[in-house]
């Protein structure tokens, strides 16, 4: 190939005012040739990068994306640069989920002392991108992919495993007759119920109906305006209610949490259900072991058996799919901002007509948001009226949680939240 037809690659960088971008200042003003393919952005500081900018980037027909900044411990801002570290760590296991070529996305710490090292990082990653060729794979369609993923098999409901509902209107009653709580949160015959009197406490049920995470409606004005509430767990939904006391979303001292041992709904996430007794509520109802299930292929592990490309044909697929009615956000207990980012539209970060980009900056901002938060209730995927698994994003997420951290939302009331802090021991290994 000679140069008139030699491919030229289009970088796009985001880059740390006070180091990287020096940084490459100090190698023009001392005359350091590098190649002319890259575009610089620059920001206050790496831990201000939206992720969803790198995603922008290759949809404005970038080839490769580089962000950089700080070294550790050198930050303007003190701790930025962790910040960043620990959500790109998270942010790459997304995107590889998605099918977004890895190889395109380069992270590296310059200074502004290193105006040589910026030299030699902009002309490795031209020439690599150069051998890589155009980018022309992102959103890419296969034609004929079988979206057949396996499912777990879900465990049949067993309602002699679990208290009976008498247990529980017994103790709602209680509670209410006593003004101990104003309402109880709970399961109905026909979905979630508020029951603000003691006689109405027959209300309630207990059966294979009642997989609702009613977390999510501790954040309604209209239930807080009734007064201290007494609300209705399974093990797996009080992960929920750990996050959001962590979050600073309710005091837990103006919560009734009455507890139900459970051995599964007859959802496929009950399979890998291990805890089947809430720990830390103030009443409970039933008690059952804790177990430790069989590990089973699921839809997540298929999926990254695929090729990247059959990966982001898959989601092009399931992301076309979807109409933008939020209704994975509006029961999503974790989804609890007065206005959502999809909503602001001065200046607008994501389209909210459907179609292909806007689809995936919305599910990719959705799941990353939730990232070390989401305790796999599931209650996205079953709200969505086109049938996304949107729970496979979360997963990936919560996957890597635990892979690099060792963290699990909702597990240790002690621990700290996942995003928002940092270690100075995280791993870096793909950071040049």
């Amino acid at each position: 190939m000679n140069d008139a037809t030699q491919f030229e690659p289009k970088i796009l960088a985001y880059v740390c005012n006070w180091c990287t971008y020096l940084g490459a200042d100090l190698a023009g003003t001392t005359r350091l040739e590098y190649p002319p393919n890259i575009r610089i952005v620059r920001l206050p500081c790496t831990g201000r990068i939206d992720f969803n900018l790198l995603v922008k980037a290759f949809e404005v027909g970038a080839d490769a994306v580089l962000v950089s900044g700080c070294h550790p411990g050198d930050c303007h801002y003190t701790s930025g640069n962790y910040h960043a570290r620990r959500r790109w760590i998270l942010f790459r296991e997304l995107l590889d989920l998605l099918g977004f070529d890895l190889e395109r996305i380069h992270f590296t710490w310059i200074s502004a002392a290193e105006g040589k090292k910026f030299q030699q990082v902009v002309t490795d990653i031209t020439e690599k991108t150069r051998k890589l060729g155009p980018y022309t794979e992102l959103y890419a369609a296969a034609p004929a992919l079988a979206k057949d993923l396996p499912q777990p098999q879900s465990k049949p409901f067993q309602l002699q495993t679990f208290a009976t509902e008498n247990k529980l209107r017994a103790e709602a009653r209680k509670l209410l007759a006593e003004g101990t709580v104003k309402v109880v949160i709970g399961y109905g015959e026909r979905g979630p119920v508020l029951v603000t009197r003691p006689e109405d406490a027959d209300r309630l049920v207990w059966n294979n109906r009642s997989t609702a995470n009613l977390a999510m409606y501790l954040k309604r004005k209209e239930v807080n305006a009734l007064g201290k509430a007494a609300i209705v767990v399974k093990a797996c939904d009080e992960r929920s209610l750990v996050v959001l006391e962590k979050e600073s979303q309710f005091e837990r001292k103006d919560l009734h949490v009455i507890g139900m041992a459970c051995d599964g709904m007859e959802q496929p996430r009950c399979a890998n259900c291990a805890v089947r007794t809430p720990r830390f509520a103030d009443t409970t109802v039933g008690q059952l072991p804790d177990q430790t299930p069989t590990p089973r292929p699921g839809k997540l592990d298929s999926l990254m058996e695929m090729s990247r490309g059959e990966r982001m044909a898959f989601w092009v697929q399931e992301f076309d799919r979807c109409v933008k009615c939020y209704a994975c956000r509006q029961v999503c207990s974790m989804c609890y901002c007065e206005r959502c980012i999809v909503d602001k539209n001065q200046p607008i970060s994501i389209d909210p007509a459907p179609g292909t980009k806007g689809n995936f900056a919305w599910h990719i901002a959705r799941a990353f948001h939730l990232a070390g938060r989401c305790i796999g209730c599931g209650a996205c995927a079953q709200a969505c009226p086109v049938g996304i698994d949107l729970g496979l994003l979360n997963m990936q997420l919560a996957r890597a949680a635990k892979k690099h951290f060792g963290y699990q939302a909702g597990v240790d009331p002690s621990a700290e939240l996942l995003v928002g802090a940092f270690s100075q021991q995280d791993k870096e290994e793909f950071i040049g």
